[in-house]
């Protein structure tokens, strides 16, 4: 499960990196401060199948009943316009991203970076124009990919020795786009009752824009939004992409002063409280106060909120928690709910099997529910909160 973390340079989407995976990476106030990838793991919180049972266990990333589910997280090189033409980093950082299932587009809300990632005073740039331009950049990278063999693809075609949804997913094989996507989006746009030499370049554009909307859906995470005079901002963003007002920088501070001790502090929560005997110096006082009144004014600090709606709003994702005893909820070892995936919604008892481990899809039998211990076959669909044991007649590895 990967996140890509979109965006033109200087919009915090390092600072956004660091404070989603407690990783360090390079912060700075000039374009192209990220050069290489840095990818690190995050985590998405659900409810632990725990509170269902009424059980308390010991399990790291399980905290009060929430369960943490890691996931990667990769942010990389900022966007300028003409990325794609192979300006500033542009196609590595549109490479680096095309294994992304989602993406994260963090965008300086307050309209403090220009179109190239510079300072300028706040709000005399418009954010909107940030989302259109990101996305275009990714639309011409697309399409690009498509037109590099457009005439080789029509001439299979028009001898009868390709097939046009076959042809279209091999461009688009490194981007994990499959056939039925493919598919999909040519009866969308009835493209699929035209002949490829018959497509116009609008005709290209438009297939290209759909299926980058279907394949890599987009959340905006509208960064600095507690700098905005007026967050009437956030409707307008609001009107193209689900969107979360955000303060990555507060986000990483609360990250920090939790692990030094300084504060009872989880990520996803609206506050946080200083510890009981800890007097933070002038300095530290002055920094937690400051990120009260961006919590209060935000309602958090967005970036647990950004990672979570990027998984369970525009995947649809589920979590299921597979175990070895299905009566003790435990593996081998005897630890509870060990484990906790993230499947499709739709997904079957044979897919978490092939997810935990090839041999025992191979060898599905069946599977238990844990929670009605109950048998069930391997096209039974799963629920969100799912335990089940499989049984396999093949053995892992």
């Amino acid at each position: 499960m990967q996140i890509g973390l979109l965006g033109k340079t200087n919009v915090g989407k390092s600072t956004f990196f660091s404070a989603a995976t407690q990783t360090t990476a390079q912060i700075g106030n000039y374009p192209f401060t990220t050069i290489e990838p840095n990818v690190g793991i995050a985590y998405v919180k659900a409810d632990c199948a725990c509170k269902h049972f009424g059980i308390n266990h010991v399990h790291q990333l399980c905290v009060g009943g929430t369960r943490y589910i890691p996931i990667k997280l990769i942010d990389v090189a900022g966007l300028v316009p003409g990325a794609h033409e192979g300006k500033g980093l542009g196609n590595k950082f549109l490479d680096d991203a095309r294994q992304a299932e989602v993406l994260i587009h963090v965008v300086d809300a307050s309209g403090s970076t220009d179109m190239q990632g510079q300072p300028v005073p706040p709000g005399t740039h418009k954010p909107l124009d940030d989302v259109k331009f990101v996305e275009e950049e990714f639309d011409q990278w697309m399409k690009q990919i498509l037109e590099r063999e457009w005439q080789k693809l029509t001439r299979e075609l028009e001898s009868k020795s390709g097939k046009i949804i076959h042809s279209i997913t091999q461009r688009f094989s490194g981007l994990g786009i499959s056939e039925y996507d493919v598919e999909t989006v040519l009866h969308h746009l009835n493209l699929q009752i035209k002949k490829p030499l018959e497509w116009s370049e609008d005709d290209i554009l438009s297939f290209v824009k759909e299926l980058r909307k279907r394949t890599k859906p987009i959340i905006i995470a509208a960064n600095k939004a507690d700098l905005c005079h007026d967050l009437g901002v956030l409707d307008e963003l609001k009107k193209i992409h689900s969107t979360m007002a955000c303060s990555a920088e507060t986000e990483l501070l609360l990250r920090k002063a939790a692990k030094a001790g300084l504060v009872d502090y989880l990520p996803g929560e609206k506050t946080f409280k200083i510890k009981d005997g800890i007097s933070p110096n002038p300095q530290q006082q002055k920094a937690l106060d400051l990120a009260h009144k961006v919590m209060e004014k935000i309602g958090g600090t967005g970036v647990q909120e950004s990672l979570n709606s990027a998984c369970f709003d525009l995947l649809k994702l589920i979590v299921v928690f597979p175990v070895e005893d299905e009566s003790k909820l435990s593996n081998k070892n005897g630890e509870i709910l060990p484990d906790a995936r993230l499947l499709p919604a739709g997904s079957t008892a044979r897919d978490l099997a092939r997810i935990v481990h090839e041999d025992l899809a191979k060898g599905f039998l069946y599977a238990v529910d844990a929670k009605t211990k109950q048998r069930v076959g391997a096209e039974h669909q799963l629920k969100n909160g799912d335990v089940l044991k499989i049984m396999s007649a093949l053995s892992r590895g």
